[in-house]
C-alpha cells in the first residue's frame, strides 16, 4: 500500500474525495430510505426499513440489542418498534431468558412485505451496476466491508 505521508497533498485530495463520495452515498441513502420503507408499508417511517433488515437478519432480537446496534436509546427503539408492530409487521414476545425483556421478530406479513421491498431494491442495484464486471462487484463489496469495519466507531 502506498504511504499517504509520501505525498501529503495527494493524500489530502484523496481523503477529501472519499469524504465527498461517502457524504453523497449517505445523502442518497437517506433519501431512498423513505422510499424503500414505503414499499414495505405506506405508513412506515423512513428509517424503519433498516430496522426491519436488522431484525430479519437477527431472527428474534431483544429491543435493547436493537438500540445498542443503532446507538439509540430504549425509548426511541420502543416507539419505533411499537409503530411497526401496530402495522402488523412485527410481533413481540417475552424473552424466556429474562422475563423483563422483549424479543421482536417479523410477522409472516412483515416477512412477505420486507422480501418484496428488498427485491425491488435489489433490482435497482442490479440495474445500476449491470455494466460492472463480476470482479469489480466483488472488489467493491470487499472495499465497502473493509470501510465499514474501519469506520464502525467513527
Amino acid at each position: 500500500m502506498n504511504d499517504p505521508v509520501a505525498d501529503p497533498d495527494a493524500a489530502e485530495l484523496a481523503f477529501l474525495a472519499v469524504e465527498r463520495e461517502v457524504a453523497t452515498l449517505f445523502r442518497r441513502s437517506r433519501a431512498r430510505a423513505a422510499e424503500v420503507s414505503r414499499l414495505v408499508h405506506p405508513e412506515l417511517e423512513a428509517g424503519a426499513y433498516v430496522l426491519l433488515s436488522f431484525i430479519r437478519e437477527s431472527g428474534r432480537v431483544r429491543v435493547t440489542d436493537i438500540g445498542l446496534h443503532f446507538g439509540v436509546g430504549k425509548a426511541t427503539v420502543s416507539r419505533q418498534i411499537r409503530a411497526i408492530e401496530e402495522l402488523g409487521l412485527l410481533c413481540r414476545e417475552t424473552d424466556p431468558l429474562d422475563r423483563r425483556a422483549s424479543l421482536v421478530s417479523l410477522t409472516e406479513e412483515g416477512e412477505r412485505r420486507f422480501a418484496a421491498a428488498r427485491e425491488a431494491r435489489m433490482a435497482r442495484f442490479r440495474a445500476a451496476l449491470a455494466a460492472w464486471e463480476l470482479s469489480e462487484l466483488e472488489q467493491f463489496a470487499r472495499l465497502l466491508e473493509r470501510f465499514n469495519e474501519l469506520t464502525e466507531g467513527v
